[in-house]
């Protein structure tokens, strides 16, 4: 029996068997907040600030870091996020003679910096929680495999937010030091890898060619995909004992999307198999 075939087996009677709920293997210190008000940002603006390159939460205004006694460094540049604007004027007076009132919902925006582009008092920034870091050695096997992977997408360390993006070729990791186990780091990283291989200059899988919004059915079949494309990898490396039981929980998370249907994932071993060969260089021809 093939290493695909042991791996897709124990993720199959971990999932029949009920796994623990999967966790995010890496730290941060929460939502993007603003630094004086404490308040987290909603809506789309938690979606711009989340993308940033940035590990620290917080965020405020070049009047703001003024204001704390700090600056902003020259050459840092900001971050636009928006807000609504009521904007009221009376309107004409109906039969009754009451006066209408009209209302315009304005979209405006202001520029907001991480504390990280700053240089705030040290007394601030010493009441801000602590994010925890962890050591880890490089593991050889598992390094051996991202060296060596053919067409491999550019590899990018930022912020604390691990993904693929299909329109630069890029895969984004937070720092590894975020990681609570080396392990941890590397099946996260062989998870991304596994989403690039679906570009049209690798695979061309259609779970990333095609449109795909989150929590679609689209999505999820690459979710599960890229998961067990880095199933399939740790084991490769040596690394799959440590990983397993979460990469398992992750895969039963995105079935149950799915009405667990477990065809799925058959589907998905199929692919990632695929997905795990290129990375490896096997049955590569360079088209």
């Amino acid at each position: 029996m093939d290493i695909y075939a042991i791996v897709t087996d124990k993720i199959v009677a971990m999932l029949e068997a009920g796994v623990v709920p999967w966790r995010k293997p890496w730290t941060s210190a929460g939502l993007p907040r603003n630094l004086v008000t404490k308040k987290p940002y909603r809506g789309i603006n938690h979606f711009l600030l989340s993308a940033s390159k940035y590990v620290s939460p917080f965020w405020l205004t070049l009047k703001q870091a003024n204001e704390l006694g700090g600056s902003v460094r020259k050459g840092e540049q900001s971050t636009v996020i928006v807000f609504w604007k009521i904007d009221q004027k009376e309107g004409e007076t109906d039969d009754a003679g009451n006066e209408e009132i009209q209302r315009r919902f304005l979209l405006r925006y202001y520029r907001v910096f991480n504390i990280e582009q700053c240089d705030l008092p040290q007394a601030r920034l010493d009441k801000l929680p602590k994010i925890e870091t962890h050591e880890h050695d490089p593991i050889d096997a598992a390094e051996l495999i991202i060296a060596n992977m053919p067409l491999r997408p550019e590899l990018e360390t930022a912020g604390s937010k691990a993904f693929y993006s299909s329109l630069t070729d890029r895969v984004t990791m937070p720092p590894r030091e975020l990681f609570t186990t080396a392990e941890e780091f590397y099946a996260t990283l062989l998870h991304e890898l596994t989403h690039s291989t679906g570009h049209t200059k690798r695979l061309a899988r259609e779970t990333i060619t095609e449109a795909a919004p989150f929590g679609s059915a689209t999505y999820s079949k690459e979710e599960l995909c890229a998961e067990m494309g880095s199933a399939f990898l740790c084991a490769e490396a040596g690394i799959s004992p440590v990983v397993i039981e979460n990469q398992a929980a992750y895969v039963a998370g995105w079935l149950s999307k799915l009405r667990d249907d477990r065809k799925l994932l058959v589907y998905a071993a199929a692919h990632a198999q695929k997905a795990a060969d290129f990375i490896l260089g096997r049955q590569f021809t360079g088209n």
